[in-house]
């Protein structure tokens, strides 16, 4: 089903990213992060420009002993439990319960430059600066929801299409819902594997594994080799074809062992492909 396109062309065709909007922040965890601790971080706010910072903490601690859930965000931390040594001694603080002196606590803040950025009128609303710190912090997860982009587009196309789609089939889901027989992927059956989607159409049961490369790497020429492997070997499995969905601009970097594996396989597409109605003739064909 692949178009008469040479390699060079279909290789141009690849884009750098594929980071949606929601790629960049997901400010929906953000404000639920900050709204769970909204009351102590308001709490807090009475410090704001204090003259006696330290003082004013420690009785504003003695009332509200609630208000050390919110310190660690303060310090752009995750976890309830903090670290700290100095020649002082060692400790090791738990702000989800008071376990220390409110001295020692006003320590912490002191030594850590909080008692500074609040009573020096730094930041204006404590609730404020912890969406910005929030913010920063969900930059992390950018790893985890750019994992899961390229499946997720893949998918938009095959509901598109109209197909019968399966998530992540293990092989012998496969071999069991309709009795095809894939030793010769399975090693007989030594050996698991997992494809990203399975569509059952009309004329055969189609095997589908996705990914995106932005920068290129070693797992690049892996994940070639061990793709053209599995579709020379997938070609003696009467029923079922092979589909790799794959782009990025890491791959021309490594165009050597893709290349190779284009020139083997029938069912290699890039979302330029996709764009193009691919899952739309194979599926409804």
């Amino acid at each position: 089903m692949r178009q008469d396109t040479d390699f060079k062309t279909w290789l141009a065709g690849m884009r750098p990213s594929i980071n949606g909007y929601g790629y960049y922040a997901d400010f929906q965890k953000i404000y639920a992060n900050v709204e769970a601790v909204k009351v102590e971080l308001c709490i807090m706010n009475s410090l704001i420009g204090s003259s006696d910072i330290e003082d004013d903490f420690k009785k504003l601690l003695a009332r509200f002993p609630d208000i050390l859930r919110c310190i660690p965000i303060l310090l752009a931390v995750r976890t309830s439990e903090i670290y700290a040594q100095d020649e002082d001694g060692a400790f090791e603080y738990d702000f989800g319960s008071k376990k220390f002196s409110d001295e020692q606590y006003a320590a912490f803040m002191r030594k850590t430059g909080l008692f500074d950025l609040i009573s020096g009128h730094i930041v204006n609303n404590l609730i404020d600066y912890c969406l910005g710190i929030e913010t920063g912090l969900d930059s992390n997860g950018r790893k985890n929801r750019g994992g899961h982009q390229m499946e997720d587009l893949v998918e938009g196309f095959l509901a598109r299409a109209g197909a019968s789609y399966h998530k992540e089939m293990y092989l012998q889901e496969i071999e069991e819902q309709w009795g095809v027989d894939m030793s010769a992927i399975s090693a007989d059956g030594k050996s698991t594997k997992r494809w990203d989607f399975v569509v059952r159409a009309e004329d055969a049961i189609y095997v589908i594994e996705t990914n995106f490369y932005a920068s290129s790497g070693s797992k690049l020429n892996e994940t070639a080799r061990s793709y053209k492997m599995i579709a020379e070997e997938m070609k003696t499995v009467q029923g079922v074809e092979f589909v790799w969905v794959t782009d990025g601009g890491g791959w021309k970097n490594a165009r050597g062992n893709l290349e190779e594996t284009f020139g083997v396989m029938d069912h290699i597409y890039n979302i330029r492909d996709l764009e193009n109605g691919v899952f739309d003739r194979l599926f409804r064909a």
